[in-house]
């Protein structure tokens, strides 16, 4: 079942990798989520370089008591924060095959709420 799971996941993921793809003016915010924590990086691909990540495990949210969803807000809200120290404003959100839903969809609106635009 779960390699059902995975293998549906990565072919949704292979196709919105074809048609999103990040730059230094307008990176790609990129969402991981494991079982238990949740990461968010905005990446370059013209260069290949991560320019900024947080994630549910750094020191400042983890301290945080809450659901996973609540610390998932506080990620995208943190992304913002890195981005804005960049001078960055628009991303590209890429939800990494993962239904636009729950901790993916907090993480968003944590960072839409933070300034980030996309």
């Amino acid at each position: 079942m779960s390699n059902a799971k995975s293998l549906r996941r990565l072919k949704i993921r292979h196709s919105i990798r074809k048609k999103v793809s990040g730059t230094s003016q307008k990176p790609r915010l990129a969402i991981f989520r494991s079982n238990t924590d949740i990461y968010a990086q905005l990446i370059d691909d013209s260069t290949g370089v991560t320019i900024a990540a947080a994630s549910s495990k750094d020191k400042d949210i983890q301290a945080q008591s809450g659901t996973k969803t609540d610390k998932s807000k506080l990620v995208g809200a943190a992304i913002a924060r890195k981005a804005g120290d960049l001078k960055v404003t628009q991303v590209i959100f890429d939800r990494g095959g993962y239904l636009y839903h729950g901790r993916v969809k907090a993480v968003a609106e944590g960072a839409r709420e933070g300034g980030l635009q996309f």
